[in-house]
């Protein structure tokens, strides 16, 4: 079984920093080829991705999952790159609202990115607490988020519902929507099985698997003490005009 693996070390919050692009950044082509994803936030403000398609650093840069970025060329979602990108005078751990521009900078800069961004209503779900209540304990203290996703399970410390709305999000391929009004973060361990053809890229990543273990929707209420509802949402689509194969270093 491929696990792809995300491991995010970023803390949430707000800073104001006047960084907005990268000083530097290598980009070359990733030659593992084991599907394995891993993106880091490391010492001295530089960001490493490995094994990452440029639809999944755009999801990303503009904080929006897979399936709502549409069009551009096939590549995106096949090709693999490794970056590694450094910032001078970021701190150590730098804040999501801080990374995000500059990871756009990066794609409009060395893929020659442009996008616009459409409003249209999908089926989705809200994340909510089951009639039983929650079996989650809030982390005490300042939480540092390390997150890793694969094929049939979450494990995270220090996440926020927020965050697990996004994750439960990306794997279905559809909008889901925190509800659970559950503050502070948690440590998560949930074990499923995928639906068949859900998986990190949308609807058509995976193929079908067993069915030895419980659904996501099964183990969110057993394991979790969550439920999934389904709703009508308003989804942010993000659009490809143009991208470009990366420019040299």
């Amino acid at each position: 079984m491929q696990i792809s693996t995300l491991t995010c070390l970023l803390l949430a919050g707000s800073a104001a920093f006047a960084q907005t692009k990268f000083d530097v950044a290598s980009i070359k082509p990733n030659a593992t080829n084991d599907d394995r994803i891993m993106i880091r936030m490391m010492p001295g403000g530089r960001f490493v991705a490995t094994g990452i398609t440029v639809k999944e650093l755009i999801a990303q840069a503009y904080n929006v999952r897979p399936f709502q970025v549409q069009g551009g060329p096939g590549w995106m979602d096949s090709e693999r790159f490794d970056i590694n990108a450094k910032g001078e005078g970021l701190p150590d751990r730098v804040p999501p609202d801080v990374l995000r521009p500059m990871l756009q900078a990066l794609l409009q800069d060395r893929f020659g990115l442009k996008t616009r961004e459409e409003s249209k209503e999908m089926p989705g779900f809200a994340l909510v607490v089951g009639k039983n209540g929650t079996k989650l304990k809030p982390v005490e203290g300042e939480a540092q988020r390390q997150m890793r996703m694969g094929r049939g399970q979450i494990n995270a410390k220090g996440m926020p519902m927020a965050m697990l709305a996004q994750q439960l999000g990306q794997m279905l391929g559809r909008t889901v929507v925190d509800k659970t009004e559950l503050k502070g973060a948690y440590d998560i361990e949930l074990n499923f099985t995928p639906e068949p053809g859900a998986g990190h890229g949308g609807p058509d990543a995976l193929a079908a698997s067993d069915n030895s273990g419980p659904t996501i929707y099964t183990a969110l209420q057993e394991q979790l003490g969550l439920k999934l509802e389904s709703q009508k949402t308003a989804t942010k689509m993000l659009i490809i005009e143009k991208v470009d194969k990366p420019s040299e270093n």
